[in-house]
């Protein structure tokens, strides 16, 4: 018996399937993604990126953003010419836009302001939380909450391994 045909077959199935599949991948635009600690992200006119994400650091775009950019202790700043895709969101940052950019998805600001050229447009919903209490709302009061609850367990613990005392006699 010839295991000929069968493996002609799966060599068939699998070059078909490739072919089907290239096409897809190769008309996909990708740019690069960028994640940064504590030094600013630019993309420069002229430029591509990806998802940009910034840990202590800004978000400077004069290029085109394909996708979403996301600050934790920095501002998003989007200067003339500059277009992002997707979101913008800040926490405990602002976010600048300037005269004829465009966000196409959401901007969302916590701990922060939004500073807007009439020009500018932004395709999504504009949510800001503004000010210092919405930090501690977001931050601080689910860690005093945790503190207690371990607070608890340890009083409740030391109190099930107090020893019995003894019935005075």
């Amino acid at each position: 018996m010839s295991h000929r045909p069968w493996k002609l077959f799966v060599f068939s199935a699998s070059l078909l399937l490739c072919m089907t599949l290239a096409p897809a991948a190769f008309a996909a635009r990708s740019a690069p993604d960028h994640t940064q600690t504590g030094s600013d992200i630019i993309v420069a006119p002229n430029e591509e990126a990806g998802e940009l994400t910034c840990f202590g650091c800004s978000v400077r775009v004069r290029g085109h953003v394909l996708g979403d950019v996301t600050t934790f202790g920095g501002s998003v700043l989007l200067e003339e010419g500059g277009q992002i895709d997707g979101d913008a969101t800040t926490f405990a940052g602002g976010v600048r836009l300037e005269k004829g950019v465009q966000i196409k998805g959401d901007v969302t600001v916590f701990g922060g302001r939004i500073r807007r050229d009439p020009s500018s447009t932004i395709g999504g919903e504009v949510t800001n939380f503004g000010g210092g209490i919405w930090m501690i709302l977001i931050f601080v009061l689910p860690l005093a909450v945790l503190g207690l609850f371990i607070t608890f367990i340890v009083w409740l613990i030391r109190r099930l391994m107090r020893p019995a005392l003894a019935a005075a006699a």
